[in-house]
């Protein structure tokens, strides 16, 4: 486990400084498992495997050049005894939680519109099929339905990739549904970072983030942040830069890209 003492860096900072470690790990033989981030000491710790301190302090070095402070062994048993299960679990296992994870966030085009046209209880068994429909592609892709909000959903995942994949294949399902009343249109917003957990629901900036981006994305497209971008490099899609954009609550622009998904192969299929 590592610290490093960052007085003034924002949670967004951190969050971002993980993702270039997600990106750099495989090249130094490391693994972050996972971090966490106490704002008020301004610190953050790094839960890592590797062969050596070194290695690990290489990596940070190469990813975005924020050495740890300290750097010290930890039995896993100990930190499992306090954190529970923190490692990827094997095949057919149950989903484990993490600090850091991606979040995708559905909303219904003209949802009000909807209503006013085929009435509250054609709206609402529409809503509920669409419902379990996500439901099914986010537990495909090994992950977790958060909340509900109305007219969306909020899913948790471990992998960015299963997260986008999970997003094409559902705009992909949509389009192809058969038998509405009326054509049903969403738009999905995926950020990551390290959300705050109260209870069963998440809150904080990468729950923020994730519906922002949701609210600017075009009906029936998927648009991502950089820092999910660059998680998901290597993974088979491709991504169109759609500008930088200035969000409530975040001091600088975001750098937004749209997922296509017609006529595209899925590279997460059948994971």
């Amino acid at each position: 486990m590592d610290r490093h003492d960052l007085p003034g860096a924002s949670a967004e900072e951190v969050a971002d400084a993980h993702v270039q470690d997600l990106r750099w790990e495989h090249e130094f033989g490391v693994r972050f498992l996972t971090y966490w981030f106490d704002p008020a000491r301004g610190a953050a710790f790094c839960l890592v495997e590797g062969p050596d301190a070194g290695a690990v302090e290489r990596c940070h070095r190469q990813a975005h050049g924020i050495v740890p402070h300290s750097i010290a062994e930890v039995d896993p048993r100990t930190v499992v005894s306090f954190l529970g299960a923190i490692t990827d679990p094997e095949p057919g296992t149950p989903w484990s939680d993490s600090a850091f994870r991606t979040l995708l966030l559905t909303d219904i085009v003209g949802s009000t519109s909807m209503i006013e046209r085929i009435g509250d209880v054609a709206a609402k068994e529409l809503v509920l099929s669409l419902d379990a429909e996500i439901r099914d592609h986010v537990e495909q892709r090994s992950g977790r339905r958060v909340d509900h909000t109305g007219d969306g959903v909020l899913a948790s995942f471990r992998s960015a990739a299963d997260a986008v994949g999970c997003a094409v294949a559902l705009l992909r399902a949509i389009e192809a549904r058969e038998g509405d009343p009326l054509p049903l249109h969403i738009r999905i917003g995926i950020a990551a970072g390290e959300p705050i957990k109260e209870g069963d629901r998440l809150f904080g900036a990468a729950v923020n983030l994730a519906a922002r981006i949701c609210a600017v994305a075009e009906p029936s497209t998927v648009y991502v942040p950089s820092a999910v971008r660059e998680l998901t490099l290597g993974k088979g899609f491709t991504f169109l830069d759609r500008g930088r954009v200035g969000f409530k609550g975040f001091a600088d622009p975001v750098q937004v890209f749209e997922v296509p998904w017609a006529d595209v192969a899925d590279p997460t299929a059948g994971r």
